[in-house]
């Protein structure tokens, strides 16, 4: 696992750094390919907006979610400060447990591994190279690092996608804390400079746990014992951010996992944006 590093230059030196060692795609096609784009209207009014490849294969775009109050992205403030770790040394890394950037205590929980693909939904579900996608997510005690916790910074990390648009991230699984479904935010940027910069991010959404995992794990380790009677007092059909969506909106936003709670999970997932 990549572990964090800590360094003197920020993130815009790491980003230097890790870009001169990946050779990023530029204007990522698909010779031959025609490019479809279909909107399909769901039982509740929401359109599911699908692409075609061009093996018939189909990808859904991730409908647009909040951010929530804990986004860490230079949103929001905490205590009248404004928060942003995406400027922080140590960002961008593989192993999002360990705090960074000087602070040093390391996220406890089953662990997660989490395999995410990046694609272009109005570009014949291509793959994205040289993207930034930053995820952040809750401990196993349901607490977000920085704002309910001010000497620690795990959970929060930035990943670059690669050729084939993947990005990968060690995490750990996410409590259920109280009127919420289990679950990891993440945004996504069209570079790593422009994680940095202050740009506008191309996708803002969350990615939801299978019920099937998460009660595994809630039952069997201590450390989640809180979230046993959370996520019994809720659904993802019910959940204030996933409820509203089409089937085909919440298929692509859970994620697909294996594993076991004594071995630890591997969790794929797949963003769509257009």
């Amino acid at each position: 696992m990549t572990q964090p590093h800590d360094h003197d230059g920020g993130l815009t030196a790491d980003l230097k750094a890790i870009l001169a060692r990946r050779s990023v795609l530029a204007g990522l096609g698909v010779m031959g390919a025609g490019i479809a784009v279909y909107a399909v209207l769901g039982t509740r009014g929401e359109a599911t907006v699908t692409g075609q490849g061009p093996d018939g294969a189909i990808c859904v775009a991730d409908p647009v979610e909040t951010n929530g109050p804990f986004p860490a992205d230079g949103t929001n403030a905490k205590d009248g400060q404004t928060v942003n770790v995406l400027t922080e040394s140590g960002v961008v890394r593989q192993d999002i447990r360990p705090s960074f950037a000087g602070q040093t205590p390391v996220a406890e929980g089953v662990a997660m591994d989490m395999v995410i693909r990046l694609v272009s939904v109005s570009g014949a579900c291509a793959p994205l190279a040289g993207h930034a996608v930053y995820v952040w997510q809750c401990d196993a005690a349901g607490q977000y690092s920085i704002y309910n916790a001010a000497d620690r910074n795990y959970l929060r990390g930035v990943g670059i996608t690669d050729a084939t648009g993947e990005v990968r991230f060690t995490s750990i699984v996410p409590a259920c804390y109280d009127g919420r479904w289990p679950h990891v935010h993440f945004e996504v940027f069209a570079s790593a400079e422009a994680a940095v910069s202050g740009d506008d991010s191309l996708l803002i959404s969350q990615f939801a746990l299978p019920q099937d995992m998460v009660a595994a794990v809630y039952a069997s380790d201590a450390r989640y014992a809180g979230s046993v009677e959370n996520l019994a007092d809720v659904s993802l059909a019910g959940d204030m951010v996933f409820g509203d969506n089409t089937p085909e909106q919440i298929a692509v936003q859970t994620l697909t996992v294996t594993g076991d709670p004594a071995a630890g999970y591997v969790a794929s997932g797949l963003i769509g944006i257009l």
